[in-house]
């Protein structure tokens, strides 16, 4: 029974090659078309990955992807007596800088969070920046350095001296030191205000490629940072680094619900980049969709011509016993071989239309090509072969041996 059921596999791979075969013609003209829709795939799949895990990755190296806040503070209206209507003008209560309640102890339960690889306490205020003359407004960052380059890696964008803070040192960004003209090893004169100053030496000069961080941040030791801002002992926010990035909101409301505090996700402060990064995967999926349908089409008519010209050669089949399921068989062989070897080729082109533009691309990002792109284009193309090739597949099998026979 097996050795039976071997040969009439055997025989319907066999029929199914010599029909291809024959055809030579049809069956190129399908293959680059299966081809280059493949390549098409891969190609722009790969390319639109590359660029929202490049834009993705340039947003995340400058913030953290949860920051943990102080509730908003709002204005609380007295009771009124049963009956009475009460006409108010209310303006939105303006928010100080405050420090997180026991963030100490919060900090110690997001450590032990199952889903946040880092945690770092930040206090975050403005200042002014002097030297000489010049004067600027900038953001004073305190931090402990060792959690907080866990967050942001602010070493690795340095451009000059080194990520070094505390005992007077600070790191000051590019835009600032060209502003104020302050080079490595010069000194800087910060201005809390009510009389709060300090002079720090510039340790590092960094660049992180957004110019409004580049131009106002400064990192300072945290208890130098809390001195200036009036907050001793203080924070007034809590970075967070999660493992999963697309599950930053989720995961800022359950920290929402664990501390009663504020939780900000990348995902909400960049609401904007989110929809353009779903709108470019949207587009990916149309391209993908018409490009498997078209070739989807192609199989189709390229099987349907082929079931035709074979109508005598299905009838002999038929009538030298071959059962329809066999003749079903063999042309949606046929369609998945289609399938098969047209996205192998059009898989390794979209590679190379890949590797070609990493070399002479702009160089902004390099592409690369999962191996899960390619066997998904090559599975995907397989299934649409043999979904194509099912109505050919059915008619040829239906086919009467006697009218195939004389069918001129």
């Amino acid at each position: 029974m097996l050795r039976r059921w071997r040969a009439s596999a055997w025989t319907e791979w066999l029929i199914a090659l010599r029909f291809l075969v024959d055809n030579r013609l049809q069956t190129l003209m399908i293959l680059l078309g299966i081809s280059v829709g493949s390549a098409v795939i891969v190609f722009i799949t790969a390319l639109i990955s590359g660029l929202q895990d490049n834009v993705v990755e340039r947003t995340l190296g400058t913030q953290a992807h949860i920051r943990v806040l102080t509730p908003d503070q709002f204005n609380r209206l007295a009771p009124l007596p049963d009956g009475a209507v009460s006409l108010t003008l209310e303006n939105p209560r303006a928010q100080r800088l405050r420090s997180i309640g026991n963030w100490q102890d919060v900090v110690a339960v997001l450590d032990r969070h199952p889903r946040l690889l880092a945690v770092s306490p930040v206090v975050s205020g403005p200042a002014l920046a002097l030297s000489g003359v010049a004067r600027e407004s900038v953001a004073l960052v305190g931090i402990d350095p060792v959690r907080y380059e866990r967050i942001i890696p602010i070493s690795e964008d340095l451009v000059a001296g080194e990520f070094r803070v505390g005992a007077g040192d600070g790191v000051i960004g590019s835009e600032l030191a060209r502003d104020l003209g302050l080079g490595v090893g010069d000194k800087l004169r910060l201005d809390g205000g009510a009389e709060r100053e300090a002079v720090i030496d510039i340790a590092g000069i960094f660049e992180l490629g957004v110019r409004e961080l580049d131009a106002r941040y400064v990192y300072l030791d945290l208890k130098q940072a809390q001195t200036l801002l009036a907050l001793p002992g203080g924070v007034t926010v809590i970075d967070t680094r999660v493992d999963e990035i697309f599950d930053a909101e989720q995961l800022a409301r359950r920290i929402e619900r664990l501390t009663g505090l504020k939780a900000e996700s990348w995902m909400q402060t960049n609401g904007q980049l989110l929809n353009a990064l779903k709108s470019q995967s949207m587009t990916t999926e149309m391209i993908r969709l018409f490009v498997g349908i078209s070739v989807a089409f192609g199989i189709a008519s390229v099987l349907a011509v082929s079931v035709v010209q074979r109508t005598r050669e299905i009838g002999i089949l038929r009538a030298m016993g071959s059962p329809r399921g066999q003749i079903l068989r063999v042309f949606l062989l046929q369609g998945g071989l289609l399938g098969l070897i047209g996205s192998a080729i059009g898989c390794a082109v979209g590679w190379g239309l890949v590797q070609v533009f990493n070399v002479f691309g702009p160089g902004l990002f390099q592409v690369t090509v999962g191996p899960e792109l390619i066997l998904g284009s090559v599975l995907v193309a397989m299934f649409a072969g043999v979904l194509a090739a099912a109505v050919p597949a059915r008619r040829a099998a239906r086919y009467d041996p006697a009218e195939a026979i004389r069918y001129v």
